[in-house]
């Protein structure tokens, strides 16, 4: 009999009694040792939340039965090291966005704090031990950021009031989210927008109202969503019209050549040991911005608008501090 049966065996035995039950009895019908069966107390009432009781007169076992509600055993069991994986992992979540966890899951950080330290285990240690470091970014409201979520994940449409940066102005839309992605870290919602009935990608940041509506979200395929926004390079959506090839340095190269700037990224050693690096790109603004973040250590090899525009913004930076 594996631990598992035995622990459903004395529930079940426990759950079943309006008396206390001895301790060999229960080794007889658990196939066990006292140490054993003490273990197996042990993990019912302290893991699991059993109300195990021990009469002192027999020393034998029984229910605490003066509860409300009838105790009964979890359908999923966590070991302690995955209720800490788990704590973590909700920590870090926690921290990539503030109100993404709020609600529910707040109730459930709480009963997974109260297990580990029943199992003497310290919850602020995953917390401590983890460090996101954010550069950069833009802030996004709690409550906004649940509403998108909650529309998102209940397949509604959401009646925005959006300001883009590229024109300066507001505009109003109904749009039905697809999906949230966490790029450089800001935040964009990608959806399909009913005013241009097309595929637009919204930064979460720029959304000054946002409300649900009782409507369904219209459903685009995943294959249909990769295929307009991952195919070129950075945030830029739609699909990927030229090659950009860069060489890094050797110095640099051993940075370059660990780095992953694209899913469909092609790289290579050359002979001297620089790094040859070659990526789908079609609005050229993004690629430019972190090209001449590398100054020397990478050179523009094609195509030649592009090694044109990266000379032309280096040349305007060099004169600022001519």
């Amino acid at each position: 009999m594996s631990k598992v049966e035995r622990l459903y065996h004395l529930h079940n035995i426990l759950n079943q009694r309006r008396t206390p039950i001895s301790r060999q009895d229960l080794m007889e019908r658990l196939e066990c040792s006292q140490a054993t069966l003490y273990r197996l107390v042990g993990e019912l009432r302290d893991f699991l939340g059993a109300p195990i009781e021990q009469d002192p007169e027999t020393r034998g076992f029984y229910y605490d039965r003066s509860y409300e509600q009838p105790f009964d055993l979890p359908g999923i069991w966590i070991s302690p090291g995955e209720l800490q994986a788990l704590l973590t992992a909700r920590q870090v979540l926690a921290n990539v966005q503030p109100g993404l966890l709020e609600g529910e899951l707040e109730s459930l950080q709480g009963r997974i704090t109260s297990l580990l330290q029943k199992k003497g285990v310290e919850p602020e240690s995953g917390e401590s031990r983890i460090h996101l470091q954010h550069v950069a970014g833009r802030a996004v409201p709690a409550r906004m950021f649940q509403d998108v979520l909650g529309a998102l994940i209940r397949r509604q449409q959401l009646n925005i009031r959006y300001h883009g940066r590229r024109k300066d102005e507001e505009s109003e839309r109904v749009i039905s989210p697809q999906r949230l992605t966490q790029y450089r870290n800001s935040w964009y919602l990608d959806a399909w927008c009913h005013q241009a009935e097309g595929l637009r990608s919204f930064a979460l940041e720029r959304i000054r109202e946002q409300q649900r509506v009782d409507e369904a979200a219209k459903e685009v395929s995943s294959s249909v969503l990769s295929a307009h926004f991952d195919q070129s390079y950075g945030i830029f959506s739609g699909p990927a019209e030229y090659v950009a090839e860069l060489r890094f340095t050797p110095e640099m190269a051993r940075w370059i050549s660990e780095e992953n700037w694209h899913p469909d990224q092609q790289g290579a050693f050359d002979q001297d040991g620089s790094w040859l690096l070659q990526l789908p790109f079609s609005n050229s603004r993004e690629l430019i911005m972190d090209v001449l973040r590398y100054g020397a250590d990478v050179e523009v090899l094609a195509p030649d608008f592009l090694r044109e525009a990266v000379a032309a913004e280096a040349a305007k930076t060099s004169a600022m501090y001519s």
